[in-house]
């Protein structure tokens, strides 16, 4: 199972943003059922001019441990990402099972 998240950055956060990023990924990782996870930036289509996409891949054991995760843990981890670069940044997720 893949758990994807999408960013598109403001270019001007992105330096940033990245630093963040390691942290909170190692975090989730460190929560039951997480088994890897991989930091892609977006080559096509490419990112409109003054921005940055970037693609986060996670591979889970079950979808039980993604349920968890968005019940017990997701909301607080969201919002320090809104604290910290406010609308700078949006987010859209996708879910994915391997055949």
């Amino acid at each position: 199972m893949v758990y994807e998240v999408n960013l598109d950055l403001d270019a001007a956060i992105a330096e940033d943003y990245r630093a963040w990023l390691g942290p909170h990924t190692r975090e989730i990782l460190a929560l039951p059922g997480f088994l890897e996870a991989r930091i892609h930036t977006q080559l096509d289509p490419p990112a409109e001019p003054g921005r940055v996409r970037l693609s986060v891949r996670y591979r889970l054991d079950r979808l039980e441990s993604l349920d968890a995760y968005l019940r017990d843990h997701a909301p607080r981890m969201r919002a320090d990402a809104v604290t910290r670069f406010g609308d700078r940044f949006s987010a859209t997720r996708r879910v994915l099972r391997e055949d």
